[in-house]
């Protein structure tokens, strides 16, 4: 039976899934690969903080997380089947390991999150 997200080694465990469907999925990967060449065990964490603070109102997270996708659409232009693939990686990864009131939220937040930063960088164009 599954639970519910309740803390950052659930979160841990959220994202280290999430990742490995991105990065198995060369339409997409190479973003994380070739363009930002993300360090995950360093990445990790930091997403961690990310979702702990939208989840759980913490304080761990405190960057701008538009900025670097900013950036990384200037040296690789995130195309709409990007935030698509992204999001349903995502979504998955929530269903599979998770159910209640936080995955529901995560799957909101993330949806909403993709939404804010397809239009933020449509302004750039």
């Amino acid at each position: 039976m599954k639970t519910d997200i309740k803390n950052r080694e659930d979160l841990l465990a959220l994202m280290t899934r999430f990742y490995e469907k991105l990065l198995a999925d060369d339409s997409i990967s190479y973003l994380f690969t070739d363009i930002a060449k993300i360090d995950l065990p360093h990445h990790l964490p930091i997403l961690v903080d990310f979702w702990d603070s939208i989840l759980f109102q913490s304080d761990t997270y405190q960057k701008n997380a538009m900025q670097p996708h900013l950036s990384l659409h200037r040296q690789s232009p995130l195309q709409k089947h990007h935030f698509e693939t992204w999001l349903r990686y995502f979504k998955e990864a929530a269903d599979e390991l998770f159910e209640g009131e936080k995955a529901f939220i995560a799957k909101e937040r993330a949806t909403s999150i993709a939404t804010v930063m397809q239009i933020k960088i449509s302004q750039l164009d």
